[in-house]
């Protein structure tokens, strides 16, 4: 299901194949009559696997077997599992925050819209119905909403879910994959969605409970601008009446200026984690194939050759630099942790291929130790100065007590890293290589291609930019494609919150606006009062949005990182500067709107309320 080419970690359809043969016509082909190179083997109800894999590597031992292993550790399902967990914990982590945030939407909308409609309540009070009527009755207008918001998700879900099967039918290579509706998911789904929007309707309802019919009739009182912000004398020139009057009323209503500032930064915080997410994956390729592997060709050899091999390669016209490094087939065992893979034994002081730190500096190989993958080390829960149990799966199969030197930062697999010279020696196989890194000409790439394809001992020949583009589609697809649906919900999202809260915030003050309006202030200044508190208010909500993302884009990587690759997290201005634009974008388009609507406004109908 996940064919990879020697020496890579990805599929790549165009270069490297499955074909499939009749045994007996492939065995007359290469004179191998009865030979096999794998064995699949199905356990009876009750066999132990540990006991069974001990028994066939002692009975295969001779003829030159590699070592049993379990479905646990089969290369495809390795991969196929793990997309499966990382799909999983995405749908654990992302959407609880999306469904928070539009939870507490809701709650800013119903809230804004029981303060507005207090009247009402108290006369349907008044005329016998009880509280908890009333308050259905609201929480019908959430859940009409909740309702309508759930199974359009459903639909588009579905439809995800289809064109998601297809990708990883042809991904994976699996003969059949049917997309089947799970009644239980959608009932999960639906169920979710409506608690998220009720529970954020919950602490407004209770105020509906709690109001009395004779208190909910009146009017509310006028606040207390007593001890209001005084301005001194020399603010108050550099500051015009409307200026002012926004200073005071954000003054006034501290809880309220703080909801909404909370609100828009929420709504910047999904954005800001969705993109640092996005830039995360390219910058898990730029580090390792701009910093980790900088070679333009791997070769590897079918088994692990002398050195008359790499001599031969670097006789090679265009060959310009080449660095020999081997590959051992291991299994890493710390405690009750275990990790089939391979230890890569590199030249003392590599170029071509490197080991980085966090700081992306080279770590230096040392003798007497192995560096790991910090993902691999937490795998084993082993830290630098402690033994690895290494046991070699080639060869004269030694078993070593190896210590760990140090933890590298590669995004990319989960690699182990010796110095050649070491790990020949321990194997007791000096001057052995599993192939080499090479620089070349790029004029004559196509010929050394050609070349190097064609010498008997190479398994296969692997171009740096080939592998790049196929590990972008590999992170393009499956769960990684979600990234950019999630990206889209984020933006939809900040929008919503700031346009909502635009707009509530001018039903509520129209009053207040036409009565400006009939003491001589113009449309434009009457707009500058109500908009320019949005403005104040969205630029305040910036830094707090930004420091919210980047917490919020902690968790989604965790969500989207997988054994193949890990999406590394880092303060990148720039998404937090396109998250700001799109802020930005979403209040200056909500504040036309508003403004629209305040050179539309009826100045009769407004005042036209009982005091």
């Amino acid at each position: 299901m996940y064919t990879t080419a020697p020496g890579e970690l990805v599929p790549d359809d165009g270069r490297f194949a499955v074909i499939w043969m009749q045994e007996s016509v492939l065995a007359a082909a290469f004179d191998l009559d009865g030979a096999v190179n794998e064995v699949l083997i199905a356990l009876t109800r009750g066999a132990r696997e540990a006991e069974l894999i001990a028994a066939l590597d002692r009975l295969l031992a001779p003829y030159g077997a590699l070592g049993a292993f379990g479905l646990a550790d089969q290369l495809s399902n390795r991969f196929v599992e793990e997309e499966i967990a990382g799909l999983r914990v995405s749908s654990r982590t992302v959407p609880p925050v999306f469904l928070g945030v539009a939870a507490f939407l809701l709650n800013m909308v119903l809230s804004r819209m029981v303060q507005a409609e207090r009247e009402q309540i108290g006369l349907l009070k008044a005329f016998g119905h009880t509280g908890s009527e009333v308050a259905i009755h609201y929480l019908k207008f959430v859940l009409v909403i909740a309702l309508g918001g759930a199974l359009a998700g459903s639909v588009l879900g579905v439809l995800a879910g289809r064109a998601l099967s297809g990708v990883y039918q042809l991904y994976y290579k699996f003969p059949f994959l049917l997309f089947r509706l799970d009644p239980a998911a959608l009932v999960i789904g639906v169920s979710v969605s409506v608690l998220a929007a009720s529970a954020g309707a919950l602490l407004v309802l209770r105020r509906v409970l709690a109001l009395a019919p004779a208190t909910a009739m009146r009017p509310p009182s006028p606040p207390d601008f007593s001890h209001g912000l005084r301005l001194g004398p020399r603010l108050g020139r550099w500051l015009d009446q409307p200026s002012r009057m926004v200073l005071r009323n954000l003054w006034r209503r501290p809880g309220r200026a703080l909801l909404t500032v909370l609100g828009i930064a929420l709504g910047m915080a999904l954005p800001v984690a969705m993109l640092s997410v996005m830039s995360g994956f390219d910058r898990a390729l730029a580090l390792n194939f701009n910093h980790i592997d900088r070679s333009d060709v791997t070769v590897s050899f079918i088994e692990p050759r002398g050195s008359n091999s790499l001599f031969a390669l670097a006789q090679l016209d265009g060959v310009l630099a080449l660095e020999p490094f081997r590959s051992v087939p291991v299994i890493l065992r710390h405690g009750r942790y275990h990790y089939r893979g391979a230890i890569t034994a590199l030249m003392d002081e590599p170029r071509l291929y490197r080991a980085l730190d966090k700081d992306r500096q080279p770590l230096a190989l040392r003798a007497e130790g192995v560096i790991l993958a910090r993902a691999l080390a937490k795998k084993l829960s082993i830290v630098p100065g402690e033994l690895l149990s290494v046991e070699v799966r080639e060869g004269r199969r030694p078993v070593l007590e190896i210590p760990v030197v140090g933890l590298a930062d590669t995004l990319l697999g989960a690699p182990a890293f010796m110095q050649l010279g070491a790990l020949n020696r321990v194997m007791g196989e000096p001057g052995w290589v599993s192939g080499a890194y090479l620089r070349i000409d790029a004029a004559r790439s196509a010929a050394l291609y050609r070349e190097m394809k064609e010498m008997p001992v190479v398994a296969g020949v692997s171009l740096r930019q080939e592998r790049r583009e196929a590990f972008r589609k590999v992170m393009d697809s499956g769960a990684g494609a979600t990234r950019y649906l999630m990206a889209a919900i984020a933006g939809v999202i900040t929008f919503g919150i700031v346009y909502n809260g635009a707009r509530i915030a001018f039903a509520e003050r129209a009053w207040e606006l036409a009565g400006l309006r009939i003491l001589g202030l113009t449309r434009a200044e009457v707009g500058f009062v109500l908009l320019g508190e949005l403005g104040l208010l969205t630029l305040l909500a910036l830094p707090l949005g930004s420091l919210l993302g980047y917490g919020l884009s902690l968790a989604v990587a965790a969500g989207f990182s997988t054994e193949l690759y890990q999406v590394p997290v880092e303060l990148v201005p720039a998404s937090h500067g396109q998250a700001a634009l799109a802020v930005l974008a979403a209040a200056l388009l909500s504040g036309i709107g508003v403004q629209r609507d305040i050179h539309r406004l009826d100045l009769v109908a407004a005042l036209n309320i009982r005091e």
